[in-house]
């Protein structure tokens, strides 16, 4: 049975590259946690309160992060794998240089984030919110964006290809030099209102 922690408070606790699997805490509150190269596998943390945690260099495998909220926290180099953040916030945090690969991060909300260069492949992302994120250079590719929230996102020189980007207006978005394949340029276009012949 994995150990499960319900309703309780973790303030400077060094967690410095602890080893979390198969821990379930449940409306738990993290507070100035040090989770610097921490791994979790298979942990869940369910409607979770994270404030001012360093998740610097964290490798997280088919965890999920679930309806929680991350307030200036830093996530410089961490890397997601497989896990499910949906319905989870994030507000003032560092989120660059991220890994996101696999896993749903549907009806997350980044708005406004920094999220320049980061790698975020093949993952759920439906009804996200990126309004005003910043994603120039970004890699994004195979993630379903269905229905996302995209207005005022840069997305100049970020790689596209294989993501559903049916809820995208380009006429509401930064996209100089961003790389599409050409089943979406021909989506682009008709947005744009071209008859494709």
């Amino acid at each position: 049975m994995p150990e499960l922690t319900e309703d309780e408070t973790f303030r400077n606790e060094d967690w410095y590259a602890e080893e979390l699997v198969e821990r379930h805490f449940v409306r738990c509150s993290f507070f100035d946690v040090d989770l610097t190269e921490a791994v979790s596998r298979g942990a869940v943390f369910d409607g979770c309160t994270f404030g001012n945690v360093r998740f610097n260099a964290s490798r997280h495998t088919d965890s999920a992060f679930t309806r929680c909220a991350f307030t200036r926290c830093n996530l410089f180099e961490a890397e997601f794998t497989g896990c499910k953040l949906v319905g989870s916030t994030f507000a003032q945090c560092d989120l660059r240089p991220l890994t996101v690969s696999g896993g749903d991060w549907s009806f997350v909300a980044l708005p406004g984030a920094d999220l320049r260069g980061v790698r975020i492949t093949d993952v759920r992302m439906r009804e996200v919110d990126l309004t005003g994120a910043n994603l120039t250079g970004a890699t994004v590719t195979g993630v379903d964006l269905s229905a996302a929230q995209l207005h005022n996102a840069r997305l100049s020189g970020a790689d596209l290809r294989g993501s559903d980007l049916t809820a995208l207006d380009p006429t509401a978005v930064e996209r100089a030099g961003a790389v599409v394949d050409a089943g979406q340029a021909v989506l682009i276009a008709q947005a744009l209102g071209f008859e494709i012949r």
